[in-house]
């Protein structure tokens, strides 16, 4: 049997970052208008593999994600090791910004989910004008701490295997097990105290709760997209940002959990595309 090449192309972009040099890991499928995808705390772009698969949503978009720093296939930045990692809503801001500039982005369409989904409510509110549109996926102003983070960053605990083991039960039961275990290993893979230092940006400093409802959907329409099984972004707590926010659309995907992009794609389109649909229309 012949071997096969999916569209998806991958190159190693060198950025400054916060005064710091960083060697990113970027890919991207399609062509059309640009869709910037965040993936989640701990994990990396692999996440929208479904996406950039799809002829439905590559011939007509450019879909392009990036490994975050310290994240799948970009490095951290040299010196890591005399350091702790904890991401800041502020780093995270100018990260997206920097890398959409570096790649001549022009008022792209942004999809994020987890941080990615909270720092897309952070982006709406503070640079609105940057995207065409945001779409939110498990997108919460807020989390409070269900668990002791410091069990993430241990001698004595396996960092990669706990992280899998906290996010196994986020993953909807109707996920194929191909795409189950698939999510599950790249937390797995989660380079040490990366996981951690994600949340740090997730349960305490991205905290938005106060600011939230300042959203101006004129200035940038914005989507909601979240999954039934989630108590991390519950369902509640998404309708309630989305009826904060007015002209703020909200869908609670049935079946799905929290990682939706990547446990169960198919199923995932079936919401996404119409979100595209009316996003193309405006």
């Amino acid at each position: 049997m012949s071997a096969t090449f999916e569209p998806i192309v991958g190159r190693y972009m060198h950025l400054d970052l916060s005064g710091r040099p960083h060697r990113l890991y970027v890919e991207e499928a399609g062509e059309g208008t640009p869709l910037l995808c965040l993936h989640t705390a701990g994990s990396d772009s692999r996440q929208y593999r479904g996406l950039m698969n799809d002829r439905r949503v590559t011939s007509r978009h450019r879909v392009i994600a990036f490994d975050m720093p310290w994240h799948g296939k970009s490095s951290p930045p040299a010196g890591w090791h005399d350091e702790e990692y904890q991401l800041t809503s502020a780093q995270y801001t100018a990260m997206i910004l920097e890398v959409m500039k570096a790649l001549d982005l022009d008022r792209p369409i942004l999809i994020g989910c987890s941080i990615g989904g909270r720092i897309c409510l952070h982006l709406a509110l503070e640079h609105p004008e940057r995207f065409r549109a945001i779409i939110g996926l498990q997108a919460g102003a807020h989390v409070d701490p269900y668990y002791d983070l410091n069990f993430l960053y241990r001698p004595d605990v396996h960092g990669g295997e706990m992280a899998g083991a906290i996010v196994s039960g986020l993953v909807g039961p109707d996920a194929p097990d191909k795409e189950r275990w698939e999510t599950l290993w790249h937390y797995m893979q989660s380079g040490p105290g990366v996981f951690k230092g994600d949340l740090y940006f997730y349960k305490v400093d991205g905290d938005i709760r106060s600011r939230v409802a300042q959203i101006d959907t004129k200035r940038c329409p914005l989507f909601l997209l979240s999954g039934e099984y989630d108590y991390s972004c519950t369902p509640e707590e998404t309708l309630t940002v989305a009826g904060s926010i007015k002209g703020c659309e909200a869908v609670i995907m049935k079946g799905l959990g929290h990682f939706p992009m990547s446990e169960d794609p198919q199923s995932f389109l079936n919401h996404l595309l119409p979100v595209l649909e009316k996003i193309a229309a405006r």
